[in-house]
C-alpha cells in the first residue's frame, strides 16, 4: 500500500489509498433461539413479562445475547481504540446497555477470526437499532508503507483529530432482531472502515480521514473461527464443557458475562504448560481452579447455537499470563534467532498488569527446550495430545504466537527469550498467482503472506542448500490429493497451511486448503470525489449496477482487489457489472448524511438507491464484497455499500 504505482500490484497509481477493514459483531445464542423479522404484535406476550437485567431473580423472564467482534480483510496493521459502550434500542424506544465495561480492541487482529466480547442479559422484544461508542484519544493505528509499519492519525472530514465518537446502528425493516425469554438471538454489526476511510500515506504520520458508519442484521453474512477468552468458572466432565467469565482481547480487570465452551475428545487443552486432550484436559482445568485465565479457539454450530473449541490454553499457557508474548509472522531466521513482524506484544509485569501494543519487528530467540507445536495438526491420532516439534519446524512466513521473557525493550527494539518458552504455529495463508499445476504440487508466484507483501520476507536458509532456498517467483506448494482446475494457471489463488521446516525445502509449503480464482474473496471500491457523481451507473435493474467508467476521477479509487491482484477498473475493455448473488445471506446499504438504510433484498435496495439518485443527489463512494469473474467482468456481491451526498 503505497503512494507510488511502483509499489502497488496491478500498477494502480493513487496518492490516496482506500483501506479495507470491516468490523462485524456476531451474536449467537447459548441455546436454540428465534431470530429474523418480527412484528410488535408477535412479541406482545413477551414484552409484558418483567425482566430487569441487573436483577438475577428476573433471569427467567430475560433473553441473552452473545456479542462477538471480527474484521474483514484489509490493509491496517493495527487499529486499536477503546470501545466504551454498546447499546441496543427496542421498537418502543427503550435503550439497553449490552457492553457494561469499557475495553480496548485492536480491530486489525480479527481478520481471520471472531472474538466473543460480551454476553448480555436483555429484556425480550424487537430490537431495531443501537449505538456503539468509541474513544480515539489513545488510538494506536498503523498502515503499511513500503513494507514497513507507518503510524497513522485518524481525523474527521474537517481534519480534526477523532476523539470520542458514537456510531448509530440500524437494522433493516425486514430483518429486525427478536429476543425471547430464556433464548438468545443472532445479530451482526458491520462497521465497514473500507467504505468510510481514506488514507494518505505521503505525510508522516499518515492521515486516515474517517466517515464511519455501522450497520446491523440478525444473521452473520460471514463466519470464521471463534476466540473465547475468560476466567474459568466450572467444568462438567460428563457433558464435556466448561464455563468462563468473558475477558476479551487482553483485558485483565473486567468480566463481560458468562460463556459455555464445549470440548471434544479431539480438543487440545494446554494447562500451565502441560498438554492434554478432551476430558483429561477438563480435569486439569478443574485442578487449576476457579479464576484461571483461559483462551479457546474453535467453531460455532449456528443451527445448534453451540461453540466448540479446537484448542484451549489455560493458566501460564495463555499469552501474556505469566510469560510475555508476541503474535506475528516470522520474516527471517538466522540459526535460532527469529524476527517476528507485525506483532501484538503482550507484556506481563510483576504486578500482573498486562499491557498489549503493536510493534512491527520483535526479535525472538528459540532453543532446544522451546516447546513448539501446531494449533491445527491433522497428522496425529484422534484424542492423542498435541505433537511437540523441534524448533526447526519454524520457518519463514510462519504465523506464530511466542511465549517467553522480554530481555530488552528499548530504542533498539524488543527481544524475547523463548528458549524456555513456547511457539504456537498457526495456520498461515498465502496469496499469489498460479504458475504451474503438477500432480501433488502447485507452483505459484508468491505475492503476500498473511497480508504482508512478500518483499519483507527473507527466505535465506529455508532450503537444504542455498540453491534450494524458497523462491517467491516460483514458490512450491505441496497439495497432496487436492486438485486445482486446469484453467487456474495465471489466476489468483489463496492457500492455507504451514511452511515446511527451516532448511528442508523444497517443497516450500504444505497446502491444507486451496481457494482458486473462482472463489477467492474479492472487493471492489469506487470513489467519485468530493463533488460525487449524479449518474454513477449506466444501468440499475434487477441484474445489478453497471458502473460508468467515464465517471471515475483520476485521484479516486476505482479498483477490484482479487486476492493479491489489484485491477484498475478504468483500464478494462468494458464497464463492470456489480450483480447480487443469487443464494445465501446478503446485505445492501444506502447511507446519506442523516440516515442509514439496510436491505436484505436487492430489489428493495435498488428502489431506495433509485429514489436517492434523483439527479440532484450524488454518489460519493461505493464498496462491495464478493467474487469477481475477469472473463465476464462481473462482480457477484453479497455486500454492497453506497454513500449518497445531498446538496
Amino acid at each position: 500500500m503505497n503512494a507510488s504505482n511502483n509499489h502497488l500490484p496491478g500498477g494502480v497509481k493513487n496518492s490516496t489509498i482506500w483501506i479495507s477493514i470491516a468490523l462485524m459483531i456476531l451474536t449467537i445464542g447459548l441455546s436454540a433461539c428465534g431470530g429474523g423479522a418480527a412484528t410488535t404484535e408477535e412479541i406482545t406476550p413477551l414484552a409484558a413479562a418483567t425482566c430487569i437485567p441487573s436483577d438475577p431473580s428476573t433471569a427467567s423472564e430475560c433473553g441473552s445475547v452473545i456479542i462477538g467482534l471480527t474484521d474483514a480483510d484489509g490493509d491496517f496493521l493495527s487499529y486499536a481504540v477503546d470501545v466504551t459502550g454498546l447499546t441496543l434500542e427496542k421498537a418502543n424506544g427503550a435503550v439497553i446497555d449490552v457492553l457494561p465495561n469499557s475495553t480496548r480492541i485492536d480491530f486489525a487482529q480479527y481478520v481471520d477470526l471472531t472474538e466473543f466480547v460480551s454476553v448480555a442479559t436483555v429484556p425480550p422484544g424487537v430490537y431495531v437499532a443501537g449505538t456503539i461508542h468509541l474513544d480515539y484519544s489513545n488510538a494506536e493505528v498503523f498502515v503499511e508503507s513500503d513494507g514497513d509499519a507507518k503510524e497513522t492519525d485518524v481525523v474527521d472530514t474537517d481534519g480534526n483529530a477523532m476523539g470520542q465518537t458514537s456510531l448509530k446502528i440500524k437494522l433493516s425493516d425486514r430483518n429486525q432482531l427478536l429476543v425471547t425469554r430464556a433464548r438468545a438471538a443472532l445479530l451482526t454489526l458491520d462497521f465497514d472502515l473500507d467504505a468510510s476511510h481514506t488514507v494518505d500515506i505521503a505525510p508522516t504520520p499518515a492521515i486516515a480521514v474517517a466517515e464511519p458508519f455501522i450497520v446491523a442484521e440478525p444473521d452473520p453474512v460471514d463466519t470464521k473461527d471463534i476466540r473465547v477468552r475468560g476466567r474459568f468458572i466450572e467444568a462438567n466432565v460428563d457433558e464435556m464443557y466448561y464455563t468462563v467469565a468473558l475477558r476479551p482481547f487482553h483485558d485483565i480487570a473486567n468480566d463481560f458475562g458468562r460463556m459455555k465452551v464445549n470440548v471434544t475428545d479431539a480438543t487440545d487443552i494446554e494447562v500451565n504448560g502441560t498438554a492434554y486432550a478432551g476430558a483429561e484436559g477438563l480435569r486439569a482445568l478443574e485442578a487449576a481452579g476457579q479464576g484461571t485465565l483461559t483462551v479457546a479457539q474453535g467453531t460455532v454450530n449456528v443451527a445448534e447455537r453451540e461453540f466448540t473449541a479446537n484448542i484451549v490454553l489455560a493458566g501460564s499457557s495463555v499469552p501474556g499470563n505469566g510469560l510475555d508474548a508476541v503474535k506475528g509472522s516470522v520474516i527471517s531466521r538466522v540459526e535460532n534467532e527469529l524476527v517476528v513482524r507485525g506483532g501484538t506484544v503482550i507484556l506481563t509485569d510483576a504486578a500482573s498488569v498486562t499491557r498489549s501494543f503493536f510493534r512491527d519487528d520483535v526479535t525472538v530467540t528459540v532453543g532446544p527446550d522451546t516447546v513448539v507445536y501446531k494449533t491445527v495438526d491433522t497428522d496425529r491420532p484422534l484424542g492423542a495430545p498435541m505433537r511437540l516439534l523441534d524448533n526447526s519446524a519454524i520457518s519463514i512466513g510462519q504465523a506464530v504466537t511466542v511465549r517467553g521473557t522480554v530481555v530488552s525493550n528499548d530504542e533498539q527494539g524488543i527481544h524475547i527469550d523463548a528458549t524456555n518458552g513456547a511457539v504456537l504455529m498457526h495456520i498461515t495463508h498465502l496469496s499469489g498467482l498460479v504458475n504451474a499445476i503438477n500432480p501433488g504440487e502447485t507452483e505459484i508466484e508468491l505475492q503476500a503472506i498473511d497480508r504482508r507483501r512478500v518483499q519483507v520476507f527473507d527466505f535465506t536458509g529455508t532450503g537444504s542448500s542455498p540453491e534450494t532456498d524458497a523462491n517467491p517467483a516460483a514458490y512450491q506448494v505441496s497439495t497432496g490429493n487436492v486438485l486445482m482446475p486446469s484453467d487456474a494457471t495465471g489466476q489468483p489463488v489463496v492457500i492455507y497451511g504451514y511452511p515446511y521446516e527451516f532448511g528442508a525445502a523444497p517443497p516450500d509449503f504444505e497446502g491444507r486448503t486451496i481457494i482458486d480464482y473462482s472463489d477467492v474473496r474479492s472487493s471492489i471500491g469506487v470513489g467519485w470525489g468530493a463533488a460525487g457523481s449524479t449518474s454513477p451507473f449506466l444501468m440499475m435493474d434487477s441484474t445489478g449496477l453497471l458502473l460508468d467508467r467515464r465517471e471515475f476521477g483520476d485521484d479516486q479509487r476505482h479498483h477490484i482487489k482479487q486476492g493479491p491482484v489489484l485491477i484498475d477498473l478504468s483500464t478494462l475493455d468494458s464497464d463492470t457489472l456489480i450483480a447480487p448473488r443469487e443464494t445465501g445471506r446478503k446485505l445492501f446499504t444506502v447511507k446519506t448524511s442523516d440516515s442509514l438504510q439496510l436491505y436484505a433484498d436487492f430489489d428493495d435496495f435498488l428502489n431506495a438507491l433509485t429514489l436517492e439518485l434523483d439527479g440532484v443527489n450524488a454518489a460519493r463512494s461505493m464498496y462491495a464484497r464478493g467474487q469477481y469473474n475477469a472473463d465476464t467482468n462481473v462482480f457477484t456481491a453479497y455486500k454492497i455499500f453506497v454513500y449518497i451526498m445531498e446538496p
